[in-house]
């Protein structure tokens, strides 16, 4: 069990795990709208989705190594801040509508666990590096 994790492999394609998030934001849609929860939600949590997927494509463009520091500490610092740039928002937008905020907050926790668990079955699933 131990060499699963210890197992160094190729890293995959980002698209399929973007590409099954943005379906749960797509699909929300209609739930929203069927079920009566406020749109204006779902718009946040849909931009809150987008804005860190975009802030995460710009910082994987940096060219990271152990010869560039710098770069492999703003990806570090980035990759931190998005989800603390989400949760600040969403508290925010809490505090003056509950439902808003409790709705944009379900619905990107919602696309980003998918997308999370679509990457490591992604990785875990791809053949071991030698």
């Amino acid at each position: 069990m131990r060499d699963v994790w210890a197992t160094p492999r190729s890293i995959p394609s980002r698209l399929t795990p973007i590409a099954a998030g943005a379906a749960v934001i797509g699909l929300a849609l209609p739930v929203f709208g069927v079920a009566g929860w406020p749109l204006r939600g779902w718009a946040l949590g849909a931009i809150l989705w987008v804005g860190a997927q975009a802030l995460g494509l710009l910082l994987s463009r940096l060219n990271l190594g152990a010869d560039n520091l710098a770069a492999s500490a703003v990806m570090g610092v980035g990759m931190m801040f998005r989800p603390v740039a989400v949760m600040v928002v969403v508290i925010a937008v809490a505090a003056s509508d509950a439902a808003i905020g409790v709705a944009a907050g379900l619905l990107y926790a919602l696309a980003y666990s998918l997308e999370l668990g679509v990457s490591l079955l992604a990785y875990f699933g791809s053949p071991v590096r030698r």
